[in-house]
């Protein structure tokens, strides 16, 4: 029997190893295709899951040595696999939605030629997912971020007789090409500095030698991160990338690709420079997720397209998950773990049964679909559940992660008396009544009114296509009202081991090397989860009317007055209209909220004004935000804080 020591670097190297069998065996044998992709990916899932009760029950850290290279002298030559509570739990969620993908793609891509070499790429694709995950080398990661680069770029194109597939991919690959060399530019500096690639023994090092040439690499691999988690404004990759992908690589950028820029994001900040106790650096990281939560928030509001809006759906949900990691507390990091584990499951199911309607339609414009619940309840039925767990409505999945987020922000903002996290907890509510507006949206336009005569087809997809959204939408209401085991062995082991790295260090380095170095444990306050709190929900509804009064007060204008009555021609645009022809009646995503888009239409113009759909302009904000990170750094954080 193989010991379990070996299963992270056997599930990385099984999965490239099926993606080459694939593209030598099954490009044109569907049996094989299928058995070799589902079955690796479905043994890779096992292999994940035996490994929880060593990691996380019983607070093991596994290290694997390739080649047998063990350190010598205390110094790491050879390349290791590390795993501890927080890999497991990433790679664990990326593997579930990797396996839930390739399920529906079965049937999903049924009619497309070429199959053998979509698989290939998906197998290379998620391999290196799991292998940035679960790498103990921060070059080893760097060469995962390049294959998931190639890999997800050649994906988007998959179907390039679509058109805008061939411009969505090359926008992906360009920007996704500029975030992998600032991290290549990161590891370069650290190994110039430090003269290793290992992160145990990188963050022991870095503990006591902060330098400018480590700021620099910080600030360099936090603006390489934050392209690969999509965050503000690093985020136009997605919205092309995700609105011309298959529906089920859509799912893949948005549920496993994105996680892997979070999870890089926290390494960096909790493990390699544990840079986070910094309260300057706290705030520099809940800035950003403000601005990524509420941003994409808006922009999501104004897609008329739906996979596009989902892809902005995307971004601001990531936000959130930023935000809680600025927090630096228990309760903070359990809400963002929790979230990103929910977000897999209800954006999963929004993607997925987006691209049934699609499928079944042949439209992605929400303006061209309506009355779809009649022909397709199931899938409905799944979306609204999506719908009410994103926008954080109980008793689903979505409502605890953010209450928890919430709770952390309005803590954080009470023990530091900083008014800036009360500010950013105004801003994280005001964005789930945006998310649920702006999910309102397909709701109304796709499934509800008036059935357009084009779409008198539609159905629902077959069994293969609906068991991924049924399980997922199953979790979504498990995960939100059995929360408290989840929480208590599956999220609080994985909090522990952000928090104390020693035994992360040491399992690689060998005993003692992180007490010789100074390093010790942080001291954190386990997570005291309010959820009926009568308190909690007092400060919930004051900050909510104090943001409603803010946006009044931000946006109070003269209702004007009406300058020309409906014509009979348009009645739809009457003040009151009722008894008209039927085709009349349906209203379309572009209608919905626009009275909220028109109070907000300055901003709304800015920012779509900024989108110019250039490569250049989108490569100059990745390069001006990581400026402004690197002259904050040295302005605060390299003085010894604020």
């Amino acid at each position: 029997m193989i010991a379990y020591q070996h299963y992270p670097v056997i599930i990385v190297m099984g999965l490239f190893l099926a993606a080459f069998l694939i593209e030598i065996f099954g490009s044109r044998n569907r049996v094989i295709r299928g058995i070799l992709a589902v079955g690796s990916l479905g043994a890779s899932l096992v292999m994940l899951l035996l490994l929880v009760p060593h990691v996380l029950f019983k607070g093991e850290v596994i290290s694997y040595w390739m080649g047998n290279w063990e350190p010598v002298a205390g110094y790491a030559i050879g390349i290791g696999y590390e795993v501890d509570g927080l890999g497991l739990v990433f790679a664990l969620v990326c593997c579930m939605v990797a396996f839930l993908s390739c399920i529906y793609a079965l049937e999903y891509l049924k009619h497309d030629e070429h199959k053998g070499h979509y698989y290939t790429l998906y197998l290379m694709l998620t391999g290196a997912v799991l292998g940035m995950t679960m790498t103990g080398d921060i070059f080893n990661m760097f060469i995962m971020i390049e294959i998931i680069c190639f890999s997800g770029s050649a994906l988007i194109a998959f179907r390039n007789w679509d058109e805008g597939a061939l411009e969505g991919a090359l926008k992906y690959f360009m920007m996704d090409s500029v975030g992998s060399k600032l991290v290549l530019l990161g590891v370069a500096l650290l190994y110039l500095q430090a003269h290793t690639l290992n992160m145990a023994q990188l963050a022991s090092y870095l503990h006591s030698h902060m330098t400018p040439v480590s700021v620099l690499a910080f600030a360099v691999l936090f603006g390489g991160f934050a392209v690969k988690a999509f965050i503000m404004p690093c985020h136009t990759p997605v919205a092309e990338g995700h609105t011309m992908a298959p529906a089920s690589i859509s799912m893949m950028l948005s549920c496993a690709v994105m996680k892997t820029g979070v999870y890089g994001m926290i390494r960096l900040l909790y493990v390699l420079f544990r840079a986070i106790d910094l309260p300057s650096v706290q705030v520099l990281v809940t800035a950003f997720g403000c601005l990524t939560m509420f941003g994409g928030a808006v922009m999501a509001l104004c897609q008329s397209r739906l996979k596009r809006l989902l892809a902005f759906s995307s971004i601001s949900q990531i936000g959130y998950v930023i935000t809680a990691v600025g927090t630096y507390s228990a309760i903070g990091m359990t809400g963002a773990l929790f979230h990103v584990f929910n977000h897999s499951l209800f954006k999963g199911i929004a993607f997925l049964c987006a691209g049934t309607v699609i499928h079944a339609t042949g439209y992605n414009d929400m303006d061209k679909m309506g009355g779809l619940a009649r022909k397709m309840p199931r899938t409905m039925i799944c979306f609204l559940v999506s719908a009410m767990a994103i926008a954080g409505l109980p008793p689903f999945n979505g409502f605890v992660s953010k209450w928890m987020i919430y709770q952390a922000i309005y803590e954080k903002g009470i023990e530091s008396g900083n008014f800036w996290y009360i500010f950013v907890c105004v801003v994280a509510v005001a964005t789930s009544s945006i998310t649920l507006a702006y999910f309102l949206k397909p709701l109304q336009s796709v499934f509800f009114g008036q059935l357009p005569a084009d779409c008198k087809d539609a159905a629902d997809p077959p069994f293969l296509m609906r068991l991924p959204v049924t399980v997922m939408a199953a979790l979504c209401l498990i995960a939100g009202v059995f929360y408290k085991p989840f929480v208590q062995y599956i999220l609080t082991p994985a909090v522990n081991s952000i928090f104390n790295i020693t035994k992360y260090i040491d399992s690689m380095m060998g005993e003692g090397y992180s007490a010789a170095a100074g390093f010790t444990d942080v001291e954190v306050a386990p997570a005291q989860f309010h959820y009926w709190d009568p308190v909690m929900w007092l400060v919930l509804f004051v900050v909510i009317l104090a943001g409603v009064i803010v946006f009044l007060a931000a946006t109070g204008r003269s209702r004007g007055t009406v300058l020309q009555a409906a014509s009979e021609e348009n009645e739809k645009y009457a003040v009151f209209f009722s008894g008209e022809k039927s085709e009349y009646s349906h209203v379309t995503g572009t209608d919905l909220f626009w009275g909220f888009r028109k109070a907000m239409s300055g901003f709304i113009t800015w920012i779509r004004g900024m989108h110019t759909g250039s490569i250049n302009d989108y490569a100059s904000w990745i390069v001006w935000a990581s400026a402004i990170v690197i002259v904050y750094m040295f302005a605060f954080v390299f003085r010894g804080g604020v």
